[in-house]
């Protein structure tokens, strides 16, 4: 039953945040109260076995629309594979002055500058402990808006450590464009430290909770061939258990002369579909198999999920496709990996 066709045109009246916590609010309400059963996907599982990890079917949600995890059944209800929430900072921060999320339909797009606003790491926590899911969820991390660069691995230290026992993979945010200097960390010498120290508060984390959570690294669909093959050996020459590409792009030639596009922020959606496929194609012909690729970015159709696992990645993930398609977008996603 696709009733979104009919609730779409009404949420886009609203501003694009509070039509976003609306949104969230519903799903938390219609969860509660046993309705979206009637909404998710009715299909049989596909088992996919990723990161020594097995993901009853291959399309995730994205970080950045559940932040706090505060609506994972929610999610979980509408025929999600996995479940990644996030991204969160060691400290509760406010995020970017509002308006800050901007909705650019005839490109089917989105820009947002949020800068991570999230309820902090303990919050997070909370709200996974009381959750019912026992899928398989990601948490996804980064450092608080204050914190500079050279002491960044303090923050990712401290949110992996609270997180490692509660999920099933952690995702380091070191590309988003909406935390001053972040993307900086992907830089050969920066990257190659974070992942040093990471790597071995993994093998820490390990023993001292008797099981191996799998660590992967975000990327952004802004860098170079060379770049993103210098990303490659890091991930490689570290022992990284998986990538995801990619976040948000900071281009607009794809949605140049729209309102809103040269509003501050990254553009997700249809916009980001071609540079986020073209960074999986080379992290796949540099990475030969020897870590799995999670691809996200502008999938709005089943054939667009086809189009990211023909590049080489192994999973897909959904976030602003949702906001234009709505939850059967999850379900002809699904139909199409099948």
């Amino acid at each position: 039953m696709n009733i979104y066709p009919l609730l779409k045109p009404l949420l886009f009246q609203l501003e694009a945040e509070h039509a976003h916590d609306v949104t969230l609010q519903s799903l938390k309400r219609a969860e509660q109260w046993g309705l979206l059963q009637l909404l998710g996907s009715r299909l049989p599982d596909q088992p996919t076995q990723v990161m020594g990890l097995t993901f009853p079917n291959p399309v995730g949600l994205a970080a950045g629309l559940d932040k706090n995890a505060a609506v994972i059944d929610g999610m979980a209800a509408l025929g999600f594979g996995f479940i990644e929430v996030g991204t969160v900072t060691p400290r509760a921060q406010p995020g970017n002055p509002k308006p800050r999320l901007f909705r650019v339909p005839e490109a089917e797009g989105i820009i947002n500058r949020f800068g991570f606003n999230n309820l902090g790491l303990d919050q997070l926590i909370q709200n996974v402990k009381a959750a019912k899911f026992k899928g398989i969820l990601g948490i996804n991390i980064g450092k608080n808006f204050d914190t500079p660069n050279e002491r960044a691995a303090e923050d990712y230290l401290i949110c992996m450590r609270k997180a490692y026992s509660h999920a099933s993979y952690i995702t380091v945010n070191i590309s988003s464009p909406n935390t001053k200097n972040l993307r900086a960390l992907q830089e050969k010498d920066a990257l190659g430290q974070l992942l040093a120290t990471l790597k071995a508060e993994q093998k820490i984390l390990s023993q001292v909770h008797g099981k191996y959570v799998p660590v992967a690294l975000k990327i952004a669909p802004d860098l170079t061939t060379e770049q993103v093959q210098e990303i490659a050996e890091l991930l490689m020459q570290h022992g990284m258990d998986g990538v995801i590409a990619t976040n948000t792009t900071l281009a607009r030639d794809a949605v140049a002369g729209l309102p809103h596009a040269e509003e501050a922020g990254g553009l997700s959606g249809a916009p980001v579909k071609a540079g986020s496929t073209r960074v999986i194609q080379t992290l796949a012909a540099s990475l030969q198999g020897s870590l799995p690729i999670i691809g996200v970015g502008g999938i709005l159709n089943g054939e667009d999920a086809k189009e990211k696992m023909a590049a080489g990645a192994s999973l897909v993930q959904l976030y602003s496709g949702l906001i234009y398609k709505g939850p059967q977008l999850i379900t002809d996603c699904r139909k199409a990996l099948m």
